[in-house]
């Protein structure tokens, strides 16, 4: 299997930066250790809602698997409770509160928000002022029984009351260091708040060996009420995204365009080259928003190879950026598929992460209301 690269203003957030920049980390360290203090003194105040809020969120920039692990959550709930996910919508170019659906693009709500949307009976919203957001979920006609905050673990504004942290297999947040010269945008000590650490994208089978070393690096930072869990991501079979992509048998495809602008695009490579004897990767920055020109060297590079079987395939999340919007409509006469991923936990750590989440929820459905803690 041959496969070929191709950098378009890839942005690698994991590369530590320079030395130099260790001083303005340490400065950043103290502001965010005293920030923390002042919520822990009441200086400054958090807003608890008086229904089940869960927050699934990270101490670093990116790349640890929160949406996958918040429809994990979503799924495991929304067949017995009234579900509401609320984001900040990163990247959208809309202000303020707003419900997403089927509809929207990802500049209405932002690219993660529109996954979600495909869960019925699940009311979806962005707004970058997460107390806001809680309020005026609590004032529609058909009102959550609980919420699932995404990506707002370091954001206390919201009390929650089940907090779950992520943090990557193969980069442990113990072994990184803060934004400039590292990925993380919050203190370590700041895991100790969190009831759940999830150490995310690991191998599908772990050896007691190996969950030892991670527990033994986590040991600082995890309390004797937390619970540590392992999961690891799964690909599942490929989507048709446009007509053309209906009417093709991918099995009889050989060769395959790959386009992605998340974080981590190998693990998808190395699936998608047990299938495709040659693939050319297309690189882009997390979130990234494509545009015309983007879409136009794809499409062009997929028209000059030669021979009739082959494929265009991106993320589930990328697609959500093309959902809805003309860039869609120059991949017409090519077949255009993505790939949707699912978590599974290691061992009976999904038993023990389950029961966790779902007695929190039993235990503090209640009536409407909010309180200042």
């Amino acid at each position: 299997m041959k496969n070929i690269v191709v950098q378009e203003k890839f942005c690698n957030f994991a590369v530590y930066m320079s030395k130099l920049l260790l001083p303005i980390a340490w400065i950043y360290s103290a502001v965010l250790f005293i920030r923390h203090k002042m919520y822990d003194w009441g200086v400054l105040k958090s807003k608890k809602f008086d229904l089940p809020v869960i927050c699934v969120g990270n101490i670093a920039l990116g790349g640890t698997g929160k949406t996958p692990h918040t429809e994990y959550i979503v799924s495991l709930l929304r067949e017995k409770y009234k579900v509401a996910v609320l984001s900040r919508g990163y990247r959208r170019k809309s202000e303020g509160f707003v419900i997403a659906d089927k509809d929207c693009s990802y500049e209405d709500v932002g690219d993660e928000p529109l996954q979600y949307c495909k869960y019925d009976g699940v009311v979806v919203a962005v707004d970058e002022k997460r107390c806001n957001g809680v309020k005026r979920l609590l004032a529609l006609d058909e009102k959550p029984e609980l919420v699932i905050l995404d990506d707002a673990f370091q954001h206390r504004q919201v009390k929650a009351g089940l907090n779950i942290v992520l943090t990557e297999y193969s980069r442990l947040f113990t072994s990184d260091s803060l934004v400039p010269s590292g990925t993380l945008r919050d203190i370590k000590s700041a895991v100790k708040r969190s009831d759940i650490i999830v150490v995310t994208k690991g191998p599908s089978v772990l050896s007691p060996y190996d969950r030892r070393d991670v527990m033994d690096k986590l040991q600082p930072y995890i309390t004797n009420n937390q619970l540590v869990c392992f999961s690891h991501i799964v690909f599942k079979d490929a989507v048709p995204f446009n007509e053309t992509a209906e009417q093709t048998d991918i099995k009889k495809q050989k060769d395959v365009i790959l386009f992605t602008g998340v974080a981590n695009s190998h693990p998808l490579e190395e699936f998608l080259s047990r299938s495709f004897s040659r693939i050319v990767v297309f690189k882009f920055a997390d979130h990234h928003a494509f545009t015309s020109e983007d879409i136009g060297r794809i499409v062009g590079h997929f028209e000059s190879i030669i021979g009739k079987r082959k494929v265009i395939i991106t993320t589930e999340k990328d697609a959500m950026r093309l959902k809805n919007t003309e860039l869609l409509s120059a991949f017409d006469n090519t077949p255009l598929y993505y790939i949707p991923i699912k978590v599974r936990f290691n061992n009976d750590d999904g038993e023990k992460f389950e029961k966790k989440v779902l007695n929190y929820v039993r235990e503090n459905i209640t009536d409407d209301g909010v309180h200042q803690e």
